[in-house]
């Protein structure tokens, strides 16, 4: 599933190449929308972050080692232990993934690193480990599409997933997931706030639509939600 919409995401992010122009004048709205917004600045962020020793490499090893592995993760643990509910996710991430990419494609946005003007710094070059190379338009992810962050919405669909299908009182701290991812994509300079922000409203309206075909077509699964989640559906 994850290595298909790979593939489908290389095809479809050169729909996106040489509009480097416009990705940058995004990028100056989005931040002034931000300050607007009175959010937190990313560069403060970032700076204090940079204050603590190993932190950033951390963040960095985080935001390269465990988007993909940990989605993968638990989509294999789905589909060995609650194979209705591997579905549901699969179909969610499906349709979370197709709107990302959709944004991707007529909102080209510069991530923070690339604006000098933010005074913001790539820590995967400076401390490594890098998940881009050198050429920005390069490679697997274009870098030109920030918005929306997919590795937020991925992370928030893998805890929502987890706490449907668990019971524990425990399960709840499956939300330090796409806590931590936050965090990690604005600590690297990968991402702004409404990045993320943007990629959870897309996710409740997948869950939505997903939860509404499920009630027309008789459901996935028979299992009782948390109350969240039927907020949610």
């Amino acid at each position: 599933m994850i290595a298909s919409m790979m593939v489908i995401y290389q095809g479809i992010r050169h729909l996106a190449d040489g509009q480097m122009g416009v990705a940058f004048r995004h990028a100056d709205w989005v931040w002034e929308v931000e300050r607007a917004l009175r959010l937190p600045s990313e560069a403060m962020i970032q700076e204090w972050a940079l204050s603590w020793g190993a932190t950033a490499r951390l963040a960095n090893l985080y935001y390269v080692g465990v988007h993909f592995p940990g989605t993968l993760l638990a989509m294999v643990w789905l589909w060995i232990r609650h194979r209705p509910d591997y579905l549901r996710m699969r179909t969610e991430m499906a349709v979370l993934t197709a709107a990302a990419l959709f944004v991707h494609v007529i909102f080209p946005l510069a991530p923070p690193r690339l604006v000098n003007s933010f005074g913001m710094v790539d820590t995967m070059i400076l401390t490594g480990p890098s998940a881009y190379p050198d050429n920005s338009t390069d490679g697997v992810a274009n870098q030109f599409a920030a918005m929306p962050s997919l590795h937020v919405g991925w992370a928030l669909l893998v805890a929502i997933a987890l706490i449907r299908v668990t019971t524990s009182k425990w399960r709840w701290l499956a939300l330090a997931h796409p806590v931590l991812t936050v965090s990690v994509v604005v600590i690297t300079a990968n991402h702004y706030w409404l990045d993320g922000i943007v990629a959870s409203l897309l996710l409740v309206g997948a869950i939505r639509l997903v939860g509404l075909r499920t009630r027309y077509a008789g459901g996935l699964s028979g299992q009782p939600l948390p109350s969240f989640s039927r907020v949610l559906l």
